[in-house]
């Protein structure tokens, strides 16, 4: 008899249609203003660079900084209506998506992840280039021969794309129009979403982003569980070495001398790089010069003065291109023999998974996953911690 009444129950509440169980992957038929359409949302805890609303049949997404320097006037919009409901008024200059968004082209390799994480690359038709992709499963449907290649920046085949008919392209933008495809694919009547995750200045925020092109695909909740369980795991690993007084952390080197710039650049204090240390327990060389504070971007210093400031640093990690040896790193400049980090064996790159192109997977899945970027640091830095684990994307420098 409670079996009875318990079930009655469930099919009177189902009837009512107030919340679906999950977003609808097809276009609604029967439209009803009290039905919550996105019962399984996102919050954004980490990422500064956009935000999300729900509503009952639409989600409002804004991009408050879509390129580094820009300001809040360069921002974007996005009315993310659910397929077969009415779009709101009141959103002028906003642009209005039909989701869920089934057929999907990416021009950065950083989006790539997400649609495979997420089980969607079924939803991908077409990316900028594959040269410089490491994501199997996109590598898998491109040679299979399901995948258009779309071009670059400024350049892109705005035909190609529109022949394509997606529902929407992802990119990047630096806020040059000469370099953009967001302008030129905007004027074609093409729906473009704008990302800024790489202008986050921590690792949690830039991965965060997946609940960015997660909610063009109705994939809210999803991305939040996936997202959850790489922040814990990032988290635990902060935790780890916290407590390590500021005096016994190891001095971390990053980068190397840009000959052909004239520069050293060193991470500023509010970059990505420099929080990845700081959660990693090391000290950053210059980190406490005056230059350096406050400051989102790199900053470049005299090869003199980082050689004083870091010629004695335990661990050094060059900048990777071109760099599968330290005969490679001394031929760039025989000087670096000097540094201890180098004579001590304890140089190491973020290219132990370059493809055959130089397209570096570090800058795909690896800050989609910012817990084992961190995990590699860690044993890097101190190897007694995680004496099980296995480095991922950085290796050891060897003659």
């Amino acid at each position: 008899m409670k079996k009875t009444v318990l079930l009655l129950l469930v099919l009177a509440l189902l009837s009512v249609g107030s919340v679906w169980a999950q977003a609808p992957a097809e276009c609604v038929t029967d439209y009803d203003a009290s039905t919550d359409y996105f019962p399984n949302k996102a919050t954004v805890d980490y990422a500064t660079g956009f935000t999300i609303t729900y509503f009952n049949n639409y989600k409002v997404m804004e991009v408050l900084a879509p390129f580094a320097g820009s300001t809040p006037d360069d921002g974007f919009v996005y009315v993310l209506v659910q397929c077969g409901t009415p779009a709101p008024e009141g959103f002028e200059g906003a642009l209005i998506v039909e989701v869920p968004t089934n057929k999907v082209i990416t021009m950065s390799t950083t989006f790539l992840p997400h649609l495979a994480e997420l089980g969607l690359v079924d939803a991908l038709i077409g990316v900028d280039s594959i040269l410089y992709t490491s994501t199997q499963s996109v590598i898998e449907k491109f040679d299979a021969g399901q995948l258009l290649e779309v071009g670059f920046g400024s350049g892109v085949n705005v035909e190609a794309v529109l022949d394509a008919e997606p529902d929407l392209v992802i990119v990047n933008a630096s806020g040059s129009p000469e370099y953009d495809a967001h302008p030129v694919l905007l004027e074609a009547g093409i729906n473009v979403a704008v990302a800024a995750d790489y202008v986050e200045n921590t690792p949690l925020g830039q991965a965060e982003w997946v609940k960015f092109t997660a909610a063009f695909l109705n994939a809210d909740g999803d991305a939040q569980t996936l997202f959850d369980t790489k922040s814990e795991e990032y988290n635990a690993l902060v935790a780890l070495v916290a407590d390590i007084p500021t005096e016994e952390r190891p001095s971390l080197l990053w980068d190397s001398f840009l000959g052909y710039s004239g520069a050293w650049l060193v991470p500023g204090a509010n970059t990505y790089v420099a929080t990845l240390v700081r959660d990693a327990g090391a000290n950053l060389i210059l980190a406490d010069d005056p230059n350096v504070a406050d400051v989102n971007g790199s900053v470049p210093f005299d090869f003199e003065v980082v050689y004083e400031a870091g010629l004695a640093a335990n661990v050094w990690i060059p900048a990777s291109f071109g760099v599968t040896s330290l005969t490679d790193l001394l031929a760039q400049d025989e000087r670096y023999a000097d540094f201890v980090a180098l004579q001590t064996g304890n140089v190491f790159t973020n290219g132990a998974r370059v493809n055959a192109n130089g397209g570096n997977d570090y800058y795909e899945n690896g800050i989609n996953n910012p817990q084992d970027l961190l995990a590699d640091l860690i044993k890097v830095l101190y190897p007694d911690l995680l004496p099980e684990y296995e480095l991922i994307y950085t290796v050891k420098l060897a003659d």
